[in-house]
């Protein structure tokens, strides 16, 4: 026999047993068989090991098949789990190894059936992820660590009742571990063990395999189960791996009730990442969610401020007579008053940071829900106090070796813009002259902002606005003070991100701008940064967060927030109101339609709310609740195309404080 690849072929009889049929798949191990057992008269599966370079060195070779020689021991341990697929035996033919695996009929990985059939629901996400999630627990309480959680290692196929995909089975435990043993990591030297995009930070950076890792993974694949990509997928490996150690994740645009807790799972820093324990309680309240009382995932659980003002602001979809075709409700749609035009950019400038992509997507399968920053839930993710920080805690090798794609982390989606540095010309205007401004900035002032080129490129000239009938494009949300000029540029951003988070990630299409003094007029500035919330493809059309009052009636839909809660006056004027007092509707998230959806779109929009947004995800009685909707012409102008999902009752009646 040569030294490199073994000659393999259908027909081929492998030990004087297994009879290769066909080729099932392959990978970067080598090639996966369907195979019959001669003996036992009984189909099986036979990983065989593939050497591509007749060359490898022979340390390399001795390597690959001792890996492979531990993910079947491995596997073999966790032997009888209903969600780990079956090792029966490890042999050597010819001198290399074959692994013989349980045969599962009708079985496809999650990465083919995403690709073939489109993303999945979040409660199957939630479904499969709880099977994934048990199975690797199962192995880590043997001490053994996947290393390599992704979608095309989770298979789905048929139960016994001819279910299709019910049954979830994870496998390749080709690159697992047991590091409490002191087991042998079967590594080239500086080669990362797992693939770019769903490995976790820590170990992109050379830190150990751990049960907190694999749960990172996890969190990657189920992402990309509801999206269609991973959170860190980019062009290229390095690229992607960049992306894990310095980027947040692109914020989920089909989630609904899944997105709270995918944002705790893939929290960077692995001491504040959620546990395996309470991502199975999250993950079971989202398959199978209770009325009473409701899940602590659910996005329409009542906010920290919701004993004040709630606040929601947009334009709205009214009810009409169901119809067997109309998913419970209906409506029309409506935008702004004449007149109200946005300042921003004209229709067909881009930003530096497009609108999700996909606009061509069927309707019903909908684009994306708007570039809302990732919602971290109750009690999951990193603390507040750390969200400024945590980018400047990375490995310095790293970093320096990874500095050319430092441009894409700043361009990223909700991605902070401090304002250029402009000396000025000895006035003590407090932003510069490009900026336009005589007086600093405070909290609450709404503005709009004119681009002197596309949007969020250059240094705007901004002109404070009323912000109820300006049409503001944006909004100060808080200031931030520093010690000197040099200071509140080089931590301004960042205390602005961590200050406006909250309000980011409840918002459907808003970007940070932190506007900084110049030198000369950092005085005059009042020594504060102040903190914008800009509409990242239009106007805001109002007030945001908690700036807002109840009873703001809304413009548009562009300040409406996810758990905000609403009362309808007419078809065309809905309210804020206090979640915990009665009020009609409650806002579950935002969804967007494909870009040849016109208006009016009433249709369209109940259907993508209530396939991506249903209201049992959230913990509402289906035979109670129902979805309706709020769009208005402002996303139209934009391009973004998203309406506002919500949930009303179906008796028309109002939903109490405490409801459901």
């Amino acid at each position: 026999m040569p030294t490199g690849s073994p000659h393999s072929g259908v027909g081929r009889v492998i030990a004087g047993r297994y009879l290769l049929l066909n080729q099932l798949g392959s990978g970067g191990m080598g090639h996966v068989w369907l195979a019959h057992d001669q003996r036992l008269a009984c189909e099986v599966a036979l990983k065989e090991i593939v050497f591509r370079d007749p060359g490898e060195a022979g340390q390399d070779r001795s390597s690959r098949v001792a890996r492979a020689r531990a993910e079947a021991r491995h596997a073999a341990g966790l032997r009888g789990h209903p969600h780990v697929a079956t090792v029966h035996d490890v042999l050597e033919h010819e001198g290399l190894p074959w692994i013989v695996m349980e045969y599962v009929a009708g079985a496809l990985d999650l990465r083919a059936l995403v690709t073939q059939r489109g993303t999945l629901a979040p409660a199957e996400c939630a479904r499969i992820g709880l099977a994934v999630l048990d199975a690797l627990t199962a192995g880590h309480e043997r001490g053994v660590m996947h290393r390599d959680v992704k979608p095309a290692n989770i298979l789905l196929a048929p139960d016994r009742t001819g279910s299709p995909y019910a049954r979830v089975l994870l496998t390749d435990y080709g690159i697992s571990v047991q590091p409490d043993a002191g087991e042998t990591r079967y590594t080239a030297t500086s080669v990362l063990v797992g693939t770019a995009g769903y490995l976790a930070p820590e170990r992109a950076q050379g830190g150990p395999p751990t049960a907190a890792a694999d749960l990172f993974s996890l969190g990657c694949t189920l992402y990309y189960a509801v999206e269609g990509r991973g959170p860190f997928d980019r062009d290229s490996e390095l690229a992607s791996l960049t992306a894990l150690v310095l980027e947040e994740p692109r914020p989920p645009l089909r989630a609904g009730a899944l997105e709270p807790l995918l944002a705790a799972m893939l929290t960077k820093d692995p001491v504040h990442r959620i546990t395996a324990e309470d991502a199975e309680a999250a993950l079971s309240a989202i398959v199978t969610p209770q009325s009473h009382p409701r899940t602590q995932l659910d996005l329409g659980s009542e906010p920290p401020w919701a004993g004040g003002t709630t606040h929601t602001a947009g334009s709205r979809i009214p009810q009409v007579p169901e119809s067997p075709q109309s998913h419970g409700g209906g409506g029309q749609w409506y935008g702004p008053s004449a007149g109200q035009e946005s300042s921003a950019a004209p229709l067909g400038q881009e930003s530096p940071v497009a609108w999700p992509s996909g606009y061509g997507t069927p309707v019903g399968r909908p684009s994306g829900q708007g570039a809302a920053p990732w919602a971290t839930g109750q009690g999951y993710g990193p603390p507040p106090a750390t969200t400024g920080r945590r980018r400047r805690k990375r490995n310095r090798a790293l970093r320096a070796a990874l500095a050319t794609a430092l441009g894409l982390a700043i361009a990223g989606g909700g991605a902070w813009y401090a304002m250029a540095y402009l000396p000025g010309n000895g006035d003590e205007s407090p932003y510069g002259d490009a900026v336009g401004l005589a007086q600093p900035l405070k909290d609450g002032d709404c503005v709009t902002a004119y681009w002197p080129e596309d949007r969020f490129k250059g240094t705007p000239r901004l002109t404070v606005k009323d912000c109820v009938t300006g049409t503001p494009d944006g909004q100060v949300m808080a200031v931030v003070e520093a010690g000197s000029a040099d200071e509140a540029r080089t931590s301004g951003p960042a205390q602005c991100e961590e200050r406006t988070e909250e309000t980011r990630k409840k918002l459907a299409d808003v970007r940070g701008y932190a506007v900084i003094p110049t030198d000369t007029g950092f005085s005059a500035a009042g020594r504060r940064t102040a903190c914008l919330l800009l509409g990242a493809h239009g106007a805001v059309y109002g007030p945001l967060g908690d700036h807002r009052e109840t009873g703001l009636p809304f413009i548009d839909t562009a300040n409406m927030q996810k758990q905000d809660c609403l009362d309808e006056r007419s078809d065309q004027d809905a309210r804020l109101a206090s979640c915990d007092k009665p009020h009609d509707q409650r806002v579950l998230g935002f969804t967007a339609l494909a870009q040849d959806v016109a208006l009016p779109a009433k249709q369209e929009s109940l259907e993508a709310c209530e396939a991506q947004l249903p209201p049992i995800q959230y913990g509402y009685d289906p035979s109670v609740y129902k979805t309706s909707a709020w769009a208005s012409e402002g996303a139209w102008k934009s391009r973004t195309h998203f309406v506002v999902c919500t949930v009303i009752r179906r008796d028309g009646g109002t939903i109490e404080g405490d409801e459901p």
